[in-house]
Parts: C-alpha cells; structure tokens; sequence
C-alpha cells in the first residue's frame, strides 16, 4: 500500500516563499510518475508540477514557471515543491499524486493521494 505524506505548508505573505515536502512509502518508486496538485475553495483540482521519478524528468504548469521548483531525493523517498514569489492566488491546499500511467495533467491518472497540506498567501 502506498501512502503520501505531506508537510510544510502553511501561512505567507506575498512574495514569500515556503517549501512543501510529501514522504512517500509502501513501493519502489523507481517507475513511478510524482505530482503536485492544488485545489482552491470552489475551484477544480489544478495541476502544479510533476516528477518522472527515475530520470528526474519534469514538468511544470504556465502559472508557476519560474517560481516553483520540483525535485525529489531517492534516499528519501521524498518529493519537494520549492515556493518563491507567491501570490495570493496560490492559495489552495496542495496534493501530492503518484501514479504509473504517465507524467500526466489529469488528476484522474494518478492512484495515490496524499491527504493535502494549506498554503495560505496574504496579499
């Protein structure tokens, strides 16, 4: 059973930055695709950024490149979001996903879930 654990999120003001780390257990995750996800108050589950865990390959979405960073530590089975300049609309509770069907967008391809962290940023 896999399970995503994670951690770091919190309350900032804009143009601050802060860290999300999501711990991840129960698999080798050599062939697994990571992402994260964010989801707002009345908004859908958006896509933030992704991992293809083995090569390190990733991809981000248009509204965080060049602020967001996603990276992860196979030692640690660890997977980080790095937050620099964010802005009130950043405000969500952010996900980490795992998955074997592809460094995908579509939060319907990803099998496991964490249980979400807030990231809360005041203007």
């Amino acid at each position: 059973q896999v399970q995503l654990v994670e951690s770091g999120g919190g309350l900032v003001q804009a143009g601050g930055s802060l860290r999300l780390s999501c711990a991840a257990s129960g698999r080798t995750f050599s062939n697994y695709d990571m992402a994260w996800f964010r989801q707002a108050p009345g908004k859908e589950r958006e896509f933030v950024a992704g991992i293809r865990w083995l090569v390190g390959t990733t991809y981000s979405a248009e509204s965080v490149k060049g602020r967001f960073t996603i990276s992860r530590d196979n030692a640690k089975n660890t997977m980080y979001l790095q937050m620099n300049s964010l802005k009130p609309e950043d405000t969500a509770v952010y996900y980490c996903a795992a998955g074997t069907r592809g460094l995908a967008t579509a939060h319907r391809m990803y099998d496991y879930w964490g249980q979400g962290t807030q990231v809360t940023v005041s203007s």
